[in-house]
């Protein structure tokens, strides 16, 4: 399960949020985990509340000025009382003052507290995304992923179906290879879901008789994606591999749901003489006009219908 750690989400935003320890370094190791910010009824970052208090604390100027104003003893106990192991961190952004009681809670509780010259605002707007990509829930996939005239596609079929060979043509068609084989996939929000290599399979594809390809020696930096959002699944059927025969002329449009998330589905035939390159850009386009609302299947079913019409009409005047 994804998870992270307050050192790791230090060492990652330091530079660009200006981070700095001020106490809790003891704390540094406690982790965010994905299952439990599911499960969860608390906030993953927010500014400080009493009540139903985030994972990860942001205190800003307003939340520093109502911190001063309570009685000292009571502030002390209440900041105790929600700094328990289930809280991650402190963050205190556009302040250059952090309250001494504030401190001494971190100190006693073992929780990392963090200083930000960015605004409160800002900072959890810049922290939200990282860390929806950093405890997105995963999975993998066998497959090859591809960046194909800037959509993300992931191409499946059983083995020897000719996913690489295809994937070999798009690469010199002008697509970016993302992964090969192995295809990890994060749900990075709720209709949203990113497509990634491993590290160990980067710049690899593997064809059948040539072995083993580094795609960036071959063909350069410009063929390559580090990652893309997967919008649609073009499937390979084999003759005889297993898969149901394709719709000839289907009217409802094929998916597929990867962790809870409904993706269109292609499916091509296999064959021999066809061109899956071709054919994979012409699925990729026409997708793309359905998404404008520009269906070619209803279009021609609309105007044969039409078309019936007015030979009935001219029937019933004759």
């Amino acid at each position: 399960m994804p998870q992270i750690s307050i050192a790791r989400l230090f060492d990652d935003n330091q530079a660009r949020l200006q981070l700095a320890w001020r106490a809790g370094e003891d704390g540094a190791s406690k982790k965010i985990d994905s299952e439990f910010t599911k499960d969860s009824s608390k906030g993953l970052i927010g500014h400080l509340n009493f009540i139903h208090p985030n994972l990860i604390q942001v205190l800003g100027v307003s939340e520093i000025q109502h911190l001063d104003g309570m009685d000292s003893a009571a502030c002390a106990a209440t900041l105790r009382q929600i700094a328990t192991r289930d809280l991650a961190c402190f963050i205190v952004a556009g302040s250059s003052r952090v309250p001494d009681v504030l401190v001494q809670a971190a100190r006693a509780t073992a929780t990392p507290l963090l200083t930000s010259p960015m605004g409160s605002v800002e900072l959890m707007w810049m922290l939200r995304p990282y860390l929806a990509r950093a405890l997105a829930e995963c999975t993998t996939v066998h497959g090859v992923m591809l960046d194909v005239l800037g959509m993300g596609v992931l191409i499946t079929g059983v083995s020897g179906a000719g996913k690489s060979e295809l994937t070999l043509e798009l690469i010199s068609r002008g697509s970016g290879l993302i992964a090969d084989d192995v295809v990890e996939l994060y749900r990075v929000g709720p209709e949203n879901i990113d497509g990634r290599c491993p590290a160990l399979l980067k710049d690899f594809l593997e064809v059948r008789g040539l072995g083993v390809l580094n795609i960036r020696s071959i063909f350069g930096e410009s063929a390559l994606r580090p990652r893309k959002a997967l919008k649609l699944i073009v499937h390979l059927e084999r003759p005889g591999g297993g898969d149901l025969p394709a719709e000839r002329l289907p009217l409802k449009p094929g998916s597929e749901s990867i962790m809870g998330v409904q993706l269109r589905k292609v499916s091509i035939p296999v064959a021999a003489g066809r061109n899956l390159a071709v054919l994979t850009e012409a699925a990729v386009r026409n997708y793309v006009l359905q998404l404008r609302g520009m269906d070619s299947t209803r279009e021609f079913i609309e105007r044969q219908s039409q078309q019936m019409e007015a030979v009935h009409d001219e029937d019933d005047r004759l």
